[in-house]
């Protein structure tokens, strides 16, 4: 049997005790009803082609496009098109429609690398804005109105005039602000707004007044949500938005032809069109408020119990402070894994559970005897010291061209002798997709020794060698 096979059919990972990782199903047992009933049938059986009665999201006509446009009319924008390569495709295509090549886009340091890489494909310079850093866990934290303002002054003050901007919302971990004035004061320069929300379709207006707003209700005019992180979609859904006036959807619609598939799967498609309208049914809003309910009641009764969990505003997001008490998340993690309590975010200083929205009988009970245990076994009575956030500047962009940097002439140096030099790769740890380095980038001495520190932290994530242009 195949390896990929024989691991999936293995009882470790075909039944665990829990299973707190994406997708946010929970392993099936969060998924639409219509979903389950089709993954019941002959095998194969949805595994259909763009027929004319099936079409695609670039299709305009057929079930896929009605899909489509029904979705876009319940949400309230002007249109949408499902994606079946994750919210990566579309965050891609989405950049590339709002830029030119040769033009600039302003985007925080925690964009994933997926628009990194569209800068490269769009010939475009990505303009990086430091975030707020909390020593305590190692986490970007939420970009609040005021240090977005101090953001574009420093804009203004190296004369940068980007032609579109790009936000985070919420964060991974699920840190978020009130993205209404962050939109209004993008607006205010005449720059068009793509949202990454890829964790936050389960932001839905009306169901509770505790989250965050969603993207689109403040006003972006191009979000992405990524239906298998936020909503009960299979891996691989997503659902690009488009409101307003600012972006032309027949550009987005060419920018999509670029980069997604010719060969869509019907399953997938399907798994969009179930999971949006879950949401959009009176039974699915009440099973969403259950379980944002039963992740603050676990909250609750964790810390009232001694666990150190750090609060965001979407409880669906539990976070372990393992720095809290002495313990190292990477080594939680891996301990926990034997014991068959899957998180989905391992971290130095976290450890972070997905919640889903799959129903959690006598978690709470489970994970405090797991916390016990841990803390037992790895922890001590010394937090861990504090983390040192990175040495960037407010704004900077790369100084050497990306593309160039990225496919040019490089080599491998040790981290200790490429003081100076351009890098010309990513330096992406987990969480997936977040750079800390950038092709084109100048590696200084303070960058250098503050990767170093990093490779303490994450062995496995950060090498001893970097690429940097010949």
């Amino acid at each position: 049997m195949a390896a990929l096979l024989s691991h999936l059919r293995s009882g470790r990972f075909a039944a665990p005790i829990d299973a707190l990782h994406l997708p946010a199903h929970g392993r099936g047992a969060g998924l639409p009803v219509a979903m389950r009933r089709l993954l019941r049938r002959r095998p194969g059986s949805w595994d259909l082609p763009e027929l004319p009665q099936i079409g695609g999201p670039l299709e305009s006509e057929g079930a896929v496009a009605a899909s489509q446009r029904a979705a876009a009319a319940a949400v309230g924008v002007s249109a949408c098109w499902y994606g079946v390569n994750g919210a990566t495709g579309l965050l891609q295509a989405a950049l590339l429609a709002l830029a030119s090549p040769g033009q600039a886009v302003l985007m925080p340091r925690n964009a994933h690398r997926s628009l990194i890489q569209a800068c490269a494909l769009g010939g475009l310079t990505p303009l990086l804005f430091d975030l707020p850093f909390l020593s305590d866990r190692g986490h970007v934290g939420a970009l609040e109105a005021a240090w977005l303002e101090r953001v574009l002054a420093e804009l203004d003050r190296q004369g940068q005039t980007p032609a579109a901007a790009v936000l985070v919302h919420p964060t991974y971990h699920g840190y978020a602000s009130d993205p209404l004035p962050l939109v209004a004061l993008l607006h205010q320069r005449g720059l068009p707004v793509l949202v990454d929300e890829a964790h936050g379709a389960h932001l839905q207006p009306g169901v509770d007044p505790a989250l965050p707003i969603s993207s689109l209700a403040a006003g972006a005019d191009l979000v992405v949500h990524s239906l298998h992180k936020s909503a009960a979609g299979l891996g691989q859904t997503a659902v690009l938005w488009c409101q307003g006036t600012q972006v032309d959807p027949e550009l987005v619609q060419r920018c999509l032809g670029w980069l997604q598939t010719t060969s869509p799967s019907a399953l997938l498609l399907a798994s969009c069109d179930t999971a949006l309208h879950q949401w959009q049914r009176p039974r699915g809003r009440r099973a969403l408020r259950r379980c944002l309910d039963q992740g603050r009641a676990l909250a609750d009764r964790l810390s009232d119990a001694g666990v150190p969990l750090l609060r965001t505003p979407d409880p669906l997001r539990l976070i372990w402070h393992t720095a809290a008490a002495g313990i190292n998340g990477l080594e939680a993690d891996a301990w926990l894994l034997q014991r068959r309590l899957i998180a989905e975010l391992p971290e130095p200083g976290c450890l972070t559970f997905c919640l889903g929205f799959a129903r959690h009988r006598g978690l709470a009970g489970r994970m405090l005897r797991r916390w016990q245990q841990l803390r037992l076994a790895l922890g001590s009575s010394t937090p861990l010291p504090p983390f040192t956030p990175p040495p960037l500047p407010l704004l900077g962009a790369p100084e050497h061209h990306l593309v160039e940097a990225w496919r040019g002439p490089q080599r491998a140096v040790p981290l200790d002798d490429a003081c100076g030099a351009i890098a010309a790769q990513l330096i992406c740890p987990y969480p997936p997709g977040i750079p800390l380095v950038i092709p084109g980038e100048r590696l200084d001495r303070s960058r250098l020794r503050w990767l170093q520190e990093q490779r303490q932290l994450w062995p496995d994530q950060i090498t001893a060698m970097v690429k940097i242009v010949a």
